[in-house]
C-alpha cells in the first residue's frame, strides 16, 4: 500500500485517522505531517461529502503517508477517491445497500491495484433494516453477549467477503472492533483462524487516553504477542499524535519495532527515596528529547533495588538527597549535587549518545553489572540502609 507493505512478514504498521475536516487541505496536510513526524505509517481520512474526495489530489500531492479514504454510504466517494489515487479503501459494504454499487467499487480498486478494508464494528454489527432479524440478534445477544457477538462478527466478515470473492478481488484487510477487549481478543482469534487476510487491530470507542490506554493496549498486547495483527491503530479522543506515540511504545516494548529515541525507565516510588523522583523524571525525560539515538537511560531513587533493575541501561542515575551517582554502562563516572543532577545525567547521555553515533561504543543488548553505590546519607549523616553486595 504505497509505500507501506502489510501482511505476511512485514512490520506492524502504525495507523491513524485524521481529525480534521479533509476538505480544508491546509489543516488535514499539516495533521498529517505531525503524524509522520510521530512515527506514524498510515493515515485514514474521511470522506463524507464531494467536497472532501475533491480536496484528495492536493493532500495526496502534499502527504508524506499512504492516505486511505474512508467510506460508509455513498458508493461515488469510494470512486472519486480512486480516481484521485489514493492508496486503500475502506468501504463498509454492510452501509451500501445495492451490491452492484459495491462491485463497482471493487472492480476500479482492481484496476488501479488498490487493497480494499472492510470490518465489522461493535457499534453496527446488528441488524438495523430487518426488524425481525435485529429482534432475533438482539435475543441472542442478551443471552450471551460475548459469544454472540464474536459469532455475528464472523458470520458478516464472511458475508462481505463472499462479495469479494465472487469478484475474484484478494487485496483486502479485515477487521473486527469492539469496545471490550475481551470481545476484541477473541474475535481476532476467531477470525485469524478462519480467515487467511491481513488484520487491522483496534478497539473501538476507546475514549480519552487516561482509560482509553488501558483498554487498548489490554487487547493489542494480547494478540500481537500471539502473533496476531498486521497493522493497528489505538484510537482516543484526543490529540491524534497520542494515537501513534503509544502505538509507537507498544511495538517497541514488545519488540516488533526499533527504537528511534531514548528509553527512560525509572524505579516507582517508595519510601525510601529522599528526592522528588516524579519531579525528576519528568525534567529527565524533556531534557532526553533532543537525542535521536535509542540510549536506555535509568533514574533511580535508592540503591536497593536500583541496581539490579537498571542493568540494561546505558546511562543510570542513583539518586539521594543531597547527591547523587552517575554510571555509564556499569561504570562510576560522576558523583554530583542535587542540583547538578538533571544536566550531568543529559550530559553523560548526550556523550553516550555521540560515541554510538561514531561507532566508539555500542547500546547495551542485554544486562550490565552494576555494583551499588554506598548508601547515600541522609542530611544528617546517618546511613538510610545497609546494602550488602560486592565492593569494588
Amino acid at each position: 500500500m504505497g509505500a507501506v507493505a502489510i501482511g505476511g512478514d512485514n512490520p506492524v504498521a502504525i495507523q491513524s485517522m485524521t481529525s480534521t475536516y479533509t476538505y480544508d487541505i491546509d489543516a488535514t496536510v499539516a495533521e498529517i505531517r505531525k503524524l509522520a513526524e510521530g512515527g506514524c505509517d498510515i493515515v485514514r481520512v474521511a470522506t463524507p461529502n464531494k467536497i472532501d474526495t475533491e480536496a484528495l489530489p492536493a493532500i495526496l500531492e502534499q502527504s508524506p503517508l499512504p492516505i486511505v479514504a474512508d467510506v460508509h454510504f455513498h458508493f461515488e466517494r469510494a470512486l472519486e477517491a480512486v480516481e484521485a489515487g489514493v492508496h486503500k479503501i475502506r468501504l463498509n459494504p454492510g452501509n451500501i445497500s445495492d451490491r452492484k454499487q459495491v462491485d463497482r467499487v471493487i472492480a476500479a480498486c482492481r484496476e488501479r491495484k488498490i487493497p480494499i478494508r472492510i470490518g465489522v464494528n461493535e457499534g453496527s454489527i446488528v441488524e438495523r433494516k430487518d426488524a425481525s432479524q435485529r429482534a432475533e440478534e438482539m435475543h441472542a445477544i442478551a443471552g450471551d453477549r460475548h459469544a454472540h457477538m464474536i459469532r455475528l462478527m464472523v458470520e458478516k466478515l464472511e458475508d462481505y467477503l463472499r462479495i469479494f470473492d465472487d469478484n475474484d478481488f484478494a487485496d483486502v484487510v479485515i477487521s473486527a472492533k469492539s469496545i471490550d477487549p475481551r470481545i476484541c481478543i477473541d474475535a481476532y482469534r476467531a477470525i485469524s483462524e478462519r480467515f487467511d487476510y491481513p488484520l487491522h487491530l483496534g478497539v473501538t470507542h476507546a475514549g480519552p487516553p487516561e482509560t482509553g490506554r488501558i483498554r487498548s493496549v489490554s487487547a493489542l498486547a494480547a494478540l500481537l504477542a500471539d502473533g496476531i495483527g498486521d497493522t493497528i491503530r489505538i484510537s482516543y479522543a484526543a490529540d491524534t499524535i497520542l494515537e501513534v506515540e503509544d502505538a509507537k511504545e507498544l511495538l517497541c516494548v514488545l519488540g516488533m519495532r526499533n527504537r528511534q529515541e531514548p528509553e527512560l525507565i525509572a524505579c516507582p516510588t517508595c519510601g525510601r527515596i529522599e528526592i522528588d523522583l516524579i519531579k525528576l523524571v519528568s525534567q529527565v525525560r524533556q531534557k532526553l528529547a533532543d537525542i535521536k539515538t535509542p540510549v536506555k537511560v535509568a533514574v533511580m531513587g535508592c540503591v536497593v533495588n536500583g541496581p539490579g533493575e537498571a542493568e540494561g541501561a546505558d546511562v543510570a542515575v542513583f539518586a539521594g538527597k543531597g547527591r547523587g551517582i552517575i554510571y555509564v554502562q556499569g561504570k562510576q563516572t560522576r558523583t554530583v549535587s542535587e542540583d547538578e543532577m538533571l544536566d550531568a545525567l543529559y550530559e553523560e547521555s548526550k556523550a553516550f549518545a555521540e560515541k554510538v553515533e561514531r561507532g566508539e561504543a555500542r547500546l547495551t543488548s542485554g544486562g550490565v553489572s552494576i555494583v551499588p553505590p554506598d548508601p547515600l546519607p541522609r542530611s544528617d549523616g546517618s546511613i538510610p540502609l545497609n546494602v550488602i553486595g560486592p565492593r569494588s
